[in-house]
């Protein structure tokens, strides 16, 4: 599995009593900071490139510092921000965030949170989330048309300022309500910071939005909020009682953080918000209508923490469908077969499939065959020389399988580029001369990008397109090709495109013609032991997980017209590319 970067990850934390509660029950001036720090580090595999938090004290004199914001790069992150906290940042108010940039842009500019500050605190707007928006074009035009001239392009910025001229225009209807209330001075303050409602703010903002989101903001005045996107594809996690309100992108993180059992624990829905009022009221308001559901599953395949107690059940559902496909490719010969798995995402799908095969054929042989040395980093500059490196970042275990007699068996639970197989994993398996070697997929064959949080924007970039599209050389189908192209073309003008024309290219082939084809081109050239791809189903993928159906990454069914469109122009892109470099 090449690791790919991923969505990014949230956390938010509210004090419903006075700091000196805190302080007295558990002994530190530090609690807010020290359970945002532990959130953090629990969903430290959602972002590695960068990471931020922000607090807001409600009680900060006029005159004095009362909304904080901390910021670095790098994999240290996390520690880094937290030793610079001091007991002047401590609030009632907190929010955390890691960043995998899915956009290419990288720098401490584009770390969050994001803020806007003005000397109204009401109009002081904080903001993180965990999201990737495909009309960001639309939305940027909406808002220059209204005279605003964002300083950076890009949806989180856009976002920032879209949401904050929303803000500032509910303090004046705020303001003018209390004049004619007849109030003046601090009264009319007081009287704006009490009666945001953060809802009219975000009804009027996300309604601009098609994407994949969860987005998370604090105020100046004490309003916390996040909001789910109308689909459900991206993740958001909360807990209430009497002490705090909190919120993850995962629920093992709450569970650990708060010592919580999983009914104590609640899912964001589609299109609905948290909202914790200046006062510590909490409620939540449906923002948008909900959509179809289309919760990630690539959540409950790869990012999401395995330690959740239905994303394991779910992993080794997936493991254990593939018994049968699995017991073909080795003509029902289990006893001559080492099962294992590439580490270290796949093991739980392993556990499922092993158990699988015990069910239908008693004991089997397994053995950590692959081993995953973390400590190797790929420094060297010339390309040759580092794509050298990069193939001893996983090692065998010798002897682990008789040579020439046994089935190796190994499980991933997804192939997506395929350069690690090519580069690595093949090499160092064929020296273990197994009979034969079965690569096996708990996920189905990743055809089509993610715009919704995850690094997989181009065609090219899968094996099972680039098979496909040899397939397609090979057979002379480029009539098919040119169909293609020119029904993308006419879709991305489309206002509201429906149709991904990309499925068409995939229709004239069946798996196992496509699973060849990439064995074909990812088998390196010496390598002497067979190889047989079998990857999950689409139905497989359903059955095992049920309640997260947004499978677009394998069928190319986009919930959005952003994403449709999207898919379409990655297709004329290539064609394009591709014309350019012939010329």
């Amino acid at each position: 599995m090449e690791q790919l970067k991923h969505e990014c990850g949230v956390a938010m934390i509210r004090l419903l009593k006075p700091l000196n509660y805190y302080e007295k029950k558990y002994g530190t001036w530090a609690y807010g900071f020290n359970k945002l720090y532990l959130m953090m580090e629990k969903q430290h595999n959602r972002g590695q490139e960068g990471a931020g938090i922000a607090s807001v004290n409600l009680s900060k004199e006029p005159g004095t510092e009362y909304m904080f914001r901390e910021k670095a790069e790098g994999k240290d992150a996390i520690t880094e921000i937290f030793s610079r906290v001091t007991q002047e940042m401590a609030g009632e108010l907190y929010m955390g965030h890691l960043r995998y940039s899915t956009t290419g842009k990288s720098g401490l500019t584009f770390v969050h949170p994001f803020l806007r500050r003005n000397n109204w605190r009401a109009k002081n707007l904080c903001l993180c989330g965990n999201f990737n928006m495909t009309n960001i074009e639309e939305v940027f035009q909406f808002l220059t048309a209204q005279g605003q001239s964002p300083r950076i392009y890009g949806d989180s910025y856009i976002t920032l300022e879209l949401m904050g001229h929303r803000l500032d225009r509910e303090v004046e209807r705020l303001y003018q309500e209390a004049r004619e209330k007849g109030l003046e001075g601090t009264d009319i303050t007081d009287y704006i910071d009490n009666h945001v409602e953060m809802a009219n703010v975000l009804k009027k903002t996300m309604k601009h939005y098609d994407g994949g989101y969860v987005m998370c903001g604090l105020t100046g005045s004490g309003e916390m909020f996040s909001v789910r996107d109308p689909w459900g594809i991206r993740p958001a996690i909360y807990y209430r009682d009497n002490e705090i309100v909190a919120l993850a992108s995962e629920r093992p993180v709450l569970q650990t953080t708060f010592d919580l059992q999983c009914e104590d624990i609640h899912e964001l829905k589609p299109g609905e918000a948290l909202i914790v009022h200046r006062n510590g009221k909490s409620r939540l308001e449906q923002i948008m209508p909900a959509q179809p559901l289309s919760a990630c599953s690539f959540e409950r395949i790869y990012f999401s923490r395995g330690s959740d107690k239905d994303i394991y059940q779910e992993r080794k559902r997936l493991g254990e469908q593939l018994t049968r496909p699995i017991l073909k490719a080795i003509n029902g010969d289990v006893s001559h077969t080492v099962f294992s798995y590439i580490p270290n995402t796949a093991e739980v799908a392993f556990y499922g499939m092993t158990d699988g095969f015990r069910k239908l054929q008693g004991e089997v042989r397994t053995e950590k065959v692959v081993w995953k040395d973390i400590k190797l980093r790929t420094f060297i500059s010339a390309n040759t020389e580092r794509n050298d490196l990069a193939a001893h970042v996983y090692d065998i275990s010798y002897g682990s399988l008789r040579p020439y007699e046994d089935n190796l068996v190994i499980i991933d639970d997804s192939i997506v580029r395929g350069t690690t197989l090519r580069e690595s994993i093949f090499k160092i398996l064929d020296r273990l001369h197994p009979k034969k070697i079965v690569m096996v997929s708990s996920s189905p064959q990743i055809r089509y990008p993610d715009y919704y949080g995850i690094d997989m924007a181009h065609l090219e970039e899968f094996c099972a397109f680039r098979a496909t599209m040899a397939l397609i050389e090979e057979r002379g189908m480029w009539q098919l090709v040119n169909d293609v192209y020119l029904a993308c073309k006419k879709e991305i003008n489309k206002e509201t495109p429906v149709c991904n024309h990309v499925r068409a290219l995939y229709e004239p082939f069946t798996v196992e013609e496509i699973n060849n084809k990439i064995v074909e081109m990812l088998r390196p050239k010496d390598m002497k032991s067979p190889v047989e791809l079998v990857f999950q189903s689409i139905e497989g993928l359903h059955k095992a997980c049920p309640n997260h159906p947004g499978d677009w990454y394998f069928t190319g069914n986009y919930p959005t017209p952003g994403g449709t469109r999207l898919c379409n122009q990655a297709f004329v892109n290539y064609i394009d590319s591709k014309q350019i470099k012939q010329q």
